[in-house]
């Protein structure tokens, strides 16, 4: 049941003028940033050549059309997911799932997976990218894997927050403006609450602080680190945010 409600969710997506556009516009910046990050590494081959050990094309250009990636899915994906649930309840066909026998938890990871596997579209496509320079240069497959995983990461820790915040509306233009703004407020909150810890010598506690902030986890897999914390505490990000989904749903129905 899981993945019928994923397939109808990605149907949907795919069937839906927004989501084109917000993927064309995503792919046009990524793009601008990619064609711009590899004129200034051709420029710089000769400065490069006297180094003893130069920075190459994943971390020139790779790495910075990543980061861009990165700051993209922070608007991207709450207009994506803004119609999840929200949409349902406006066009009151949300009793009708409600009524269906499949539990909220079932609900919320089929509506969780079919944005997921959109949004690995567009990390597929932004992997692309660099993996046409396979042929022309020297790639760092480890660095790339790195990006690759940290974005995906960081795709479903954005779409399960969205996710939730769409459980608490049912216009989804709010959902979308409530899940950017609840998106900034945790990485302001994690960032601050770390330093704060941190000044205090809680290096663990501020490590803990990390986990509110989905641009912190995705920081070590940027840099080709196998970060088994960030790894951790973005699951840890997407569980909560979908057990909460699952339990607001939950509550919805009880309520009537």
């Amino acid at each position: 049941m899981i993945i019928t409600i994923a397939g109808k969710e990605l149907k949907s997506l795919f069937a839906s003028p927004l989501a084109w556009v917000v993927l064309t516009v995503m792919q046009l910046i990524m793009g601008y940033v990619f064609l711009r990050r590899l004129d200034d590494f051709l420029q710089l081959q000769s400065q490069l050549s006297r180094l003893a050990n130069p920075p190459g094309a994943t971390e020139l250009v790779a790495g910075p059309v990543f980061g861009t990636a990165a700051g993209v899915l922070l608007f991207s994906v709450p207009l994506l997911a803004m119609r999840l649930i929200a949409e349902e309840r406006r066009n009151q066909t949300m009793a009708l799932l409600l009524s269906a026998p499949v539990s909220m938890t079932q609900i919320v990871l089929g509506k969780f997976l079919g944005i997921f596997v959109f949004l690995l579209a567009v990390v597929a496509l932004t992997a692309l990218m660099p993996l046409s320079l396979a042929g022309a240069t020297r790639l760092d497959y480890g660095l790339l894997a790195g990006l690759v995983t940290g974005l995906a990461l960081l795709a479903a820790s954005f779409a399960a927050v969205s996710l939730f915040i769409s459980c608490l509306t049912v216009h989804p233009v709010a959902a979308a403006v409530g899940s950017f703004a609840a998106l900034v407020l945790m990485m302001l909150a994690g960032e601050a609450a770390g330093e704060g810890l941190r000044a205090r010598g809680w290096a663990l506690a501020a490590s803990l602080a990390q986990v509110l902030s989905p641009i912190k986890n995705f920081e070590p897999f940027a840099k080709g680190v196998l970060d088994t914390y960030a790894l951790a505490g973005s699951a840890l990000l997407v569980v909560f945010f979908l057990a909460l989904a699952a339990r607001q749903l939950d509550a919805q129905r009880l309520r009537g």
